[in-house]
């Protein structure tokens, strides 16, 4: 059958990025206590198209996941974006991988044990000799403010905010420790289930531990730039302001 994707093309304008986006796919990550974990991943695929081609082969993005999925980790993407470079005939391969993981958790007193979901990303490109790789871990967390409390004969604001960690890395960082660490920077961390006595613990520990968004980004901060496998970072932290109209944020970056 006829080609027409390796077609040559005459407009002479080279694209960056052309691929496949939104596939929603089974996929298998590497999981810190139980070595794998089964979710769903969303994921985009690109390759740089020259000049002189006219299209790419859609299909061979998917025939290649496929191939992969078996378990996804850095070095396995680097093999699979390799594998795209090869099959599509290009410079540079690029993957989004957008994922939900699950942790186990105790609530604080009863200790009883319900999933938190986290909402992970993993962004990753080769060339022939270089290959890039970030994870995002989005972490749910409670914070207090430092001057509603001070200010205040009773209580303080309090609201759910956000903490994003990217960071780059010489050695395996876990999403489990990258969890830990916003989750020790916050007032409080968040639970899925909590019984009466677990509610009454964590607002009067979250009351005792006030946090500004700035002091979020700066706890994380401390942590990951003193540990020696992390070779970027960036920290967001979004607070969902309960007396505003409006939402804080903070941004550090390496």
């Amino acid at each position: 059958m006829k080609d027409i994707q390796s077609e040559r093309d005459n407009r002479n304008i080279p694209i960056n990025k052309v691929g496949v986006e939104g596939v929603s796919y089974p996929i298998v990550v590497m999981d810190k206590s139980k070595k794998h974990q089964e979710t769903v991943g969303k994921i985009t695929m690109s390759v740089d198209l020259p000049k002189d081609f006219r299209g790419t082969h859609m299909s061979r993005f998917i025939e290649v996941l496929n191939r992969h999925r078996s378990k996804i980790n850095p070095h396995n993407i680097e093999d699979m974006l390799e594998d795209i470079r090869k099959v599509l005939r290009a410079q540079t391969a690029h993957i989004e991988i957008e994922f939900p993981y699950f942790i186990e958790k105790k609530a604080p007193v009863s200790k009883i044990k319900s999933y938190m979901k986290y909402n992970c990303k993993f962004s990753a490109s080769k060339t022939s000799d270089k290959f890039d790789f970030v994870i995002t871990v989005e972490i749910p967390i409670q914070t207090v403010c430092p001057c509603s409390l001070e200010i205040s004969d009773f209580g303080a604001h309090n609201q759910r905010a956000l903490v994003k960690i990217s960071v780059r890395m010489r050695n395996l960082v876990w999403i489990e420790e990258l969890i830990e660490v916003a989750e020790n920077a916050a007032s409080s961390p968040v639970y899925t289930l909590l019984k009466r006595e677990d509610e009454k613990y964590v607002t009067e520990n979250s009351f005792m531990n006030p946090r500004f968004v700035e002091d979020v980004a700066r706890e994380v901060v401390k942590k990951l730039k003193n540990d020696p496998r992390i070779t970027w970072y960036k920290v967001e932290v979004l607070s969902y302001e309960s007396i505003h109209n409006h939402n804080a944020f903070a941004c550090i970056e390496s």
